[in-house]
Order: C-alpha cells, then sequence, then structure tokens
C-alpha cells in the first residue's frame, strides 16, 4: 500500500537489550520514513527479524548507525 509522503501512522516495537523490559511502544512513521532517534529511546541496539533472521542495529560512540546479521 502506498502512502502519501504527509501520511502519518505509528509501528509497535518491542525493547531489546539492557534495561530490557519487553514492554512495546509506538514509534512514529511519516510517509516511509522512521526516524532513529525514535528507534534508539532507551536502548543503543535493536534486533531487527527478516524470515527467520535476525539482524542487529546498533548505534555506535560516533552516532553512526551499524547493521550486523
Amino acid at each position: 500500500m502506498n502512502r502519501p509522503e504527509n501520511d502519518r501512522g505509528s509501528v509497535s516495537v518491542a525493547a531489546v537489550g539492557p534495561g530490557d523490559t519487553r514492554a512495546e511502544r509506538s514509534v512514529p512513521v511519516v510517509g516511509h520514513r522512521i526516524e532513529s532517534r525514535d528507534l534508539f529511546v532507551a536502548t543503543r541496539e535493536i534486533i531487527i527479524t527478516h524470515g527467520t533472521d535476525a539482524y542487529r542495529l546498533r548505534l555506535t560512540a560516533q552516532n553512526k548507525l551499524i547493521l550486523t546479521k
């Protein structure tokens, strides 16, 4: 489904990492864009699952993103 750039929505994500409480939270989505600061509110690492594979997205001390399998 294609949505206009100004269309707003949200996705639910579960916390992963130190202090993980397994609580879901909502992350705003504008068009096809999610702000990284909304993903890394309480942690510096998230796990993204794609089929049966898991990928780790980390925020470095230099404020860079690293995606590893």
